[in-house]
């Protein structure tokens, strides 16, 4: 395996325990904005110990009437 891959990989899981640090896990998600959030959290991986804390926002759109 390369060292690329495992770095990757280490930092998606560092990214998924600040995640769940943050209770994103607890209950169902919601809306887009609530998996936007959990996904950009986990990309972030070890930023999210540095200050960052992504936030997303995001419309889906409404069915014709």
């Amino acid at each position: 395996m390369r060292i690329g891959s495992v770095v990757l990989v280490l930092w998606l899981i560092i990214g998924a325990i600040a995640a769940g640090q943050r209770h994103y896990y607890t209950g169902s998600v919601k809306n887009c904005n609530q998996a936007g959030t959990i996904a950009v959290t986990i990309v972030a991986g070890p930023l999210n110990y540095l200050g960052m804390n992504p936030k997303i926002s995001c419309h889906t759109p409404q069915p014709s009437k």
